[in-house]
C-alpha cells in the first residue's frame, strides 16, 4: 500500500488575503493569494459548486490548463465540474473569485457555455477585463476586493437574473449538500422534469441530476480532507456504499478518496473560505 503523502502545509506557502467585510454580495466569494516560496508550483484544482475566476496580478507566471488542452495566462473562467484543471507558476499573486452559478450567469452570461469548460475572462467581458486587470495589479489588496466587487455590482444589476424556480431548485440543492431527488424539485416549482432541465441546464451550465451530485461532492472531499473516514463519508453523505463515493470522486477529481484528501487545494479552503464555502444566492 502506498503511504499517504505528508499534509500539505498552505501557511507555508501561500499568504491569504480576504476582505475585511466578506460576502457583502450574496454568492460572490473573493480571496488573494501570494506565492511565498521560490519553487515552481503546480497544483491540481479540486472540483467546486461554483464558477471560478482567476486573476493574475504579480511578476510571475500562472499557467492555468485543463485535460482538454485548453490553457489561459493573466485570467481564466472556470466553470462547473470542468474535469482535471492544474495551476502552475513560481512567484505567483493572484485574485481568486468563487461565483455563485446563480451570479454568475448576470455577471458573465455565458453560464451554459462554461459549464465543464475553461474560458478566459477577456473573451467574456471583453476590453473590460484588461481594464480592471490593470487596475488591480496597481492596489492594495483592500482596494483590488473593492474594485473587484463594484465590478461585479454593474454587472450584475445589469445582467438578466436566472428564473426563480431554478434559483430555488439551486437554493435547495445547496441547503441539502445535494442529497435531493431533482424529481422532487420539479414538482415544488410546478415545472416538468423536461423543462427544469432544460432551463437550469441552459441558466447554470449543468444537468440538476449533475449540480447535485457536485455539491454533495464537495461536502464529500472536505470531510475527507478533514480526517473523516471513507465509510462514514459514503454513509453520511447519500452515497449507496463506499464503491459509490469511490466513482463519484474519480468521476470529479480523477483521482481516489485517499489522494483528494490531501489535495493542497483544500487545505487552504479553511482560511481562504471559512464555511459556508457557497451561498444558494
Amino acid at each position: 500500500m502506498r503511504p499517504a503523502p505528508p499534509p500539505f502545509d498552505a501557511a507555508a506557502v501561500w499568504d491569504v488575503a480576504v476582505p475585511a467585510r466578506p460576502d457583502r454580495l450574496p454568492g460572490v466569494s473573493m480571496a488573494g493569494f501570494r506565492d511565498r516560496t521560490a519553487d515552481l508550483l503546480d497544483l491540481e484544482v479540486v472540483p467546486f459548486p461554483a464558477v471560478t475566476v482567476v486573476v493574475d496580478l504579480g511578476d510571475g507566471l500562472l499557467v492555468i490548463d485543463d485535460t482538454n488542452g485548453r490553457e489561459r495566462r493573466d485570467n481564466a473562467v472556470v466553470g462547473l465540474a470542468p474535469g482535471r484543471v492544474r495551476g502552475q507558476g513560481r512567484g505567483i499573486e493572484c485574485l481568486q473569485v468563487r461565483l455563485s452559478p446563480l451570479v454568475a450567469h448576470a455577471v458573465l452570461g455565458a453560464s451554459a457555455d462554461l459549464g465543464g469548460t475553461m474560458a478566459g475572462l477577456d473573451d467574456l467581458w471583453g476590453r473590460d477585463a484588461p481594464r480592471i486587470q490593470e487596475r488591480l495589479r496597481a492596489a492594495s489588496w483592500d482596494d483590488r476586493f473593492a474594485i473587484t466587487e463594484a465590478a461585479l455590482a454593474r454587472r450584475l444589476d445589469a445582467g438578466r437574473a436566472v428564473d426563480p424556480e431554478v434559483a430555488f431548485v439551486w437554493g435547495r440543492m445547496v441547503a441539502c449538500r445535494g442529497q435531493v431527488r431533482v424529481e422532487h424539485l420539479a414538482d415544488e416549482v410546478g415545472w416538468s422534469r423536461k423543462r427544469l432541465w432544460s432551463r437550469f441546464r441552459s441558466q447554470v451550465g449543468l444537468t440538476p441530476k449533475r449540480s447535485a451530485q457536485l455539491v454533495r461532492f464537495d461536502q464529500a472531499v472536505h470531510r475527507l480532507a478533514a480526517g473523516v473516514g471513507a465509510a462514514r463519508v459514503a454513509a453520511e453523505g447519500g452515497y449507496a456504499d463506499q464503491s459509490h463515493l469511490h466513482r463519484d470522486v474519480m468521476a470529479f477529481a480523477g483521482s481516489t478518496p485517499t489522494a483528494v484528501a490531501a489535495a493542497p487545494w483544500l487545505a487552504v479552503d479553511d482560511v481562504a473560505w471559512p464555511a459556508p464555502r457557497v451561498s444558494p444566492g
